[in-house]
């Protein structure tokens, strides 16, 4: 097998094993058995789990925000004609999402899976890695995040960016059982994108919606 070849075996293994037993729950040697590779391979192309669930983070993360950057400098060239607009923001970072996923669109839903288990699990080391190799992009978002929500404190902004994240985590990750759902209740075949569609009128809300009074 060609390393390159070995190196990608490794990463679809690591990736599916995370997203469905979590980081401290799988260990290298069942990434090596499902991968068909052995340690001495592992530790070869990526040198220690902890590099490996970052590769697994970059694998994803690296196009995306790679994809954010071209579309936030298009939208800002435009910005002084249409003005910063929450909705269309929302609208920028789906469509970047969803084609980041290339031509397996349920990558999506493996990758949000993975990015809640970054906030439940105690991965240290991943969140330092993700804000020093994509923090910047994604300042550059929040910077015209808060551009377009003035009314909202720094505290209420960020709770609410949070709740989005989560409800958008909670509805991606299990997006295949949502759809079959939907498509049992309602009658209708339902894909990813329309899913997102169904969201982001919801997040957008939620986002705008008026600060509560503070109880004296």
């Amino acid at each position: 097998m060609a390393q390159k070849d070995t190196a990608k075996c490794i990463l679809d293994a690591a990736e599916e094993l995370f997203s469905e037993r979590g980081f401290a729950e799988t260990s290298l040697r069942n990434i090596t058995t499902k991968a068909g590779v052995n340690l001495a391979a592992v530790n070869y192309h990526f040198g220690s789990k902890k590099s490996l669930i970052q590769a697994v983070f970059a694998r994803f993360l690296t196009p995306f925000s790679e994809n954010l950057a071209e579309a936030l400098e298009a939208y800002k060239s435009r910005q002084a004609d249409d003005g910063i607009e929450l909705h269309g923001l929302l609208v920028l970072l789906s469509g970047v999402a969803l084609r980041s996923g290339g031509t397996r669109p349920q990558r999506l839903d493996i990758f949000m899976r993975l990015l809640g288990l970054a906030y439940t699990q105690g991965q240290g080391h991943l969140r330092k890695f993700l804000k020093s190799e994509y923090g910047p992009v994604f300042q550059q978002y929040m910077a015209l995040v808060t551009a377009a929500t003035p009314e909202l404190s720094d505290a209420d902004r960020f709770w609410r960016i949070h709740f989005m994240l989560g409800a958008t985590m909670f509805t991606l990750s299990g997006v295949d059982s949502l759809t079959a759902m939907a498509e049992h209740d309602l009658g209708e075949p339902t894909n990813v994108a329309q899913v997102v569609d169904q969201l982001l009128p919801f997040l957008g809300a939620g986002l705008k919606a008026p600060a509560l009074k503070k109880s004296v």
